[in-house]
């Protein structure tokens, strides 16, 4: 990997609140690797609290893995793009309500409107798909986005083909080096992991 040092990258966590605790260690990574990172959150990930963890906890764990508070408004992503505060964007967890969002144009999220906003300026947007109908509903979407410029994947496969046959997730240890890559303009290979 080359040197991060003066990088900086939004990342933005959608619902997908069973993988938060894969996610989050990444950050760390991006962090340790020289990234600044900006943390963004969903309006769902920003104030549900569910039985992955609060809402409140959640924001603090990114703010002490970042020393950033997370953006959780619209008001506050609106200029990552404009005012180039960031290089690239990361959504991850990247949900199916996400990806369907960002395939139609829709940006009435914090993530959405972020992603929206570093587009504006042609900056490299990372989606790492957790979604449990990512072969089933969320196909379309993420078939839309993959043929897009700007966008690439953190590489994916089936995370249960027994019990969610549709489900897809990335695999989140991936998401530094396909970040490296995407700052390239590259897709880190092969985008359908084993």
């Amino acid at each position: 990997m080359t040197t991060n040092e003066g990088r900086t990258a939004a990342f933005a966590l959608c619902g997908s609140f069973c993988t938060f605790e894969k996610v989050l260690p990444q950050i760390r990574r991006l962090v340790a690797l020289g990234w600044q990172v900006l943390p963004v959150m969903s309006f769902n990930a920003a104030n549900l609290d569910t039985r992955f963890g609060t809402a409140a906890d959640w924001r603090l764990r990114l703010t002490e893995a970042t020393g950033h508070e997370p953006i959780v408004t619209l008001q506050g992503a609106e200029p990552l793009g404009p005012q180039r505060m960031a290089d690239a964007m990361v959504v991850a967890p990247c949900t199916g309500t996400t990806l369907a969002k960002l395939a139609l144009g829709l940006s009435d999220t914090p993530v959405t409107l972020g992603v929206k906003s570093m587009l504006r300026n042609g900056r490299p947007i990372l989606l790492a798909p957790s979604t449990n109908d990512g072969l089933g509903a969320s196909a379309q979407h993420l078939a839309a986005l993959a043929s897009r410029k700007h966008y690439y994947f953190v590489p994916l496969a089936q995370d249960d083909y027994r019990k969610k046959p549709a489900s897809l997730q990335s695999d989140f240890s991936l998401l530094p080096d396909a970040l490296e890559c995407a700052m390239r303009g590259r897709q880190l290979q092969p985008v359908l992991a084993e």
